[in-house]
């Protein structure tokens, strides 16, 4: 598996030079190692590369490393042949998107450039574009992906298109990078800004929220925040989630014990793999605790999707078991020992069988 990693924008033709080296800062501070850059606006090739070059320079001092996001008509007003990429490497890029296609055979020559520049490859698209760039025997180590942004609200993408267009890459085992809107940002490359998510169902979300469920796909590698600036407490956020197991933010019942403290918070999960509809059964703590009490609380409502639940003394051999509720039941011998948070609810898809989880307290 490749190492998943975090990334910001800055969109120089509209930002403030101080601004967007405060704002690199505390990307570092929080561990974040990708910037985004659109030259999709650039018109003058002198001003753009003084503009662009220093805080491309100001970032890999601190870090990252930067894709520019270019088109074929960028090439022409910037004077720059297709087979000489020593702009982007002189102002100090690692890497340039292609937001639009050419014709294949062009993009694989372009993965041999001399720089060792990434080729990145728009992935919004469900068609056989890339296996037509393979076909020219790109040199695939130098070939990414990375998704569009979509600033106008109603318009990213579906998630089962998003799943279909990524999986297109996943399967050649390409590098692959997709977006998150922060609820703070106001700038992007256009005039409107609706937030900059890939997929639409991301577009009001906590930012992490959308993090965790790009990441808990499998079939993307980064994830990259699309308009600023992020609120450094997004950053915070962002930074901590794991980006490799499933973890849900819970809302804790005050009448949990201590015992279900321990199971919820510490004991470690995974799904049964001869997995049912009604719950997602954590067993191992059973076994653990197998002859630890569980005094009954909690246990006469209606049990709702995504509450957490344990069973009390009455339950038998299934003393003690975690459960995450699946769909609406009623059972005394469980009590209620926390609810996912309402915005994580639809993470509840990446909870399958065998699949590692756990908790975390809100």
């Amino acid at each position: 598996m490749t190492m998943r990693s975090i990334g910001l924008s800055i969109y120089p033709d509209h930002s403030d030079v101080k601004k967007d080296e405060e704002y690199l800062l505390l990307g570092e501070k929080y561990g974040f190692s990708r910037i985004f850059m659109s030259m999709l606006e650039a018109k003058d090739v002198e001003a753009t590369k003084k503009k662009y070059q220093h805080i491309i320079e100001f970032g890999n001092q601190h870090g990252f490393k930067t894709t520019l996001d270019v088109a074929p008509r960028i090439f022409k007003q910037l004077g720059i042949s297709y087979t000489d990429l020593s702009f982007f490497k002189e102002i100090g890029a690692a890497a340039i998107r292609l937001d639009e296609g050419f014709d294949g055979l062009t993009e694989a020559a372009l993965s041999y450039n001399p720089e060792h520049m990434i080729i990145e490859l728009n992935m919004s698209n469900n068609t056989g574009y890339l296996d037509n760039i393979l076909s020219y025997q790109a040199n695939e180590p130098f070939i990414y992906g990375c998704h569009n942004f979509y600033p106008q609200v109603g318009c990213g993408l579906d998630d089962d298109f998003f799943i279909a267009a990524t999986k297109n890459f996943k399967k050649h085992g390409i590098h692959t990078a997709a977006f998150v809107s922060s609820q703070c940002g106001k700038h992007g490359p256009w005039d409107v800004n609706d937030g900059l998510p890939t997929r639409e169902s991301d577009r009001n979300l906590p930012i992490e929220v959308q993090a965790k469920s790009l990441f808990m796909t499998n079939l993307i590698d980064d994830v990259i925040i699309g308009n600023s600036y992020a609120s450094e407490e997004e950053l915070r956020r962002l930074s901590e989630l794991d980006r490799y197991k499933l973890y849900f933010d819970v809302d804790i019942m005050p009448k949990i014990n201590p015992l279900e403290k321990q199971i919820l918070l510490k004991d470690a999960h995974f799904r049964r793999g001869d997995s049912n509809a009604l719950v997602a059964r954590s067993t191992m703590p059973r076994v653990w605790h197998h002859d630890d009490k569980n005094l009954v609380h909690d246990n006469t409502q209606q049990f709702e999707i995504g509450d957490i639940l344990i069973g009390n003394d009455n339950f038998g051999i299934y003393k003690n078991e975690l459960q995450v509720v699946l769909q609406p039941h009623s059972d005394p011998r469980k009590n209620k020992v926390a609810s996912i948070d309402p915005n994580e609810l639809s993470l509840l898809k990446y909870l399958q069988p065998w699949t590692k989880f756990g908790f975390t307290a809100r």
